[in-house]
């Protein structure tokens, strides 16, 4: 076969390997589409909730996948009212939602919006990667949001966050790696400290997770935004939750293995004494645990052997009892109260 020969099949087998990548993609696309568009797994509801609520990310497949919806806050497992916002982490007060979302397409973007309790767009602005969290302070003056630059889990070994905190309006503080740290009460500024897992205390103070990855360690920092610093607190603490008393933090604590085989284990810390607790769950957990009440913790958790699909689990607090799922098809849970931000 002839140079000229071999360029020419080599065109065409490229021509039909493009085509049938092409087909798949459209196949894919047109599965996807009909899997969105059919009737919701769940019950669903048109009434929107206006009191105490559960706001969250909802994972029945079928129309509304992905959606933010709520429950009231007394009948959790009954009907959701499934917004038209669509989110990949979501946090909620009375007034406010915060959705951090992966826009698809042939280069994926990533944004932050801040939208009224009536669905209303307030502001939005670029995330510099794949969503992780997000908190509103209790008055909704301050949005945290953070995301990875590179990696997808704190599992992936070498990955990079960037975590910000906002005004309503868009404007921000600066990335947290720009901050001054102080470690056990001296300046410190390791090249690779990455910063996730922010609650607010109140408008300049919160609490959040200091990781430097080639020290393998994680450490609880307070931080406060009139200084622009950081000190640390404790170690081993990830994904701080400040609890609605303020006496308390949960968070996910490293109890086996490292990288990608670390297992976390939801605990408390006690503000006052230091001491941890140790929660009863046998799972590892990769999320930011959200308080229901002063008793009691959710979380979400894959649900096992579906792809896509998710769970929020409630354990109480002082350890006393196992968990138990608590919404199903859930993910990323906010507990609203109307009388007054927890």
């Amino acid at each position: 076969m002839s140079l000229r020969a071999r360029w020419i099949l080599i065109a065409v087998l490229s021509i039909a390997a493009l085509g049938a990548t092409t087909v798949v993609g459209v196949v894919a696309w047109a599965r996807f589409q009909a899997q969105q568009s059919a009737p919701s797994a769940v019950a669903t509801s048109d009434v929107v909730p206006t009191g105490d609520r559960i706001v969250f990310r909802n994972t029945a497949s079928g129309d509304g996948y992905g959606h933010v919806a709520s429950v009231p806050l007394d009948d959790p497992t009954g009907a959701r009212t499934v917004s038209d916002i669509a989110c990949d982490r979501v946090d909620a007060t009375t007034d406010l939602v915060s959705c951090l979302r992966i826009v698809r397409g042939i280069a994926p973007t990533y944004t932050a919006t801040l939208y009224s309790a009536g669905g209303e767009q307030r502001s939005q602005w670029p995330l510099s990667g794949i969503p992780s969290r997000t908190r509103i302070s209790g008055d909704g003056d301050l949005i945290a949001t953070t995301a990875f630059v590179t990696g997808h889990s704190y599992a992936t070994i070498g990955f990079s966050t960037e975590t910000k905190i906002h005004t309503p309006d868009g404007d921000d503080f600066g990335n947290l790696e720009e901050w001054t740290l102080i470690v056990d009460g001296e300046e410190s500024a390791p090249v690779d400290r990455n910063y996730w897992g922010v609650t607010f205390i109140d408008d300049d103070t919160f609490y959040a997770t200091a990781g430097m990855t080639t020290m393998g360690k994680t450490y609880l920092v307070r931080g406060e935004i009139s200084t622009r610093t950081l000190t640390t607190l404790a170690d081993n603490v990830e994904c701080p939750s400040l609890s609605p008393d303020g006496t308390r933090i949960a968070f996910k604590r490293v109890t086996a293995g490292s990288g990608p085989t670390v297992h976390w284990t939801p605990a408390i810390y006690d503000i006052a004494s230091g001491d941890i607790a140790v929660l009863p769950e046998k799972r590892s957990i990769d999320d930011q645990v959200e308080w229901l009440d002063d008793e009691t913790v959710l979380y979400g958790m894959p649900r096992e052997g579906v792809a896509g699909d998710t769970d929020v689990w409630a354990l109480a607090a002082d350890g006393s009892t196992e968990p138990k799922v608590f919404i199903e098809h859930a993910w990323s849970p906010s507990v609203v109260h109307t009388t007054g931000a927890q």
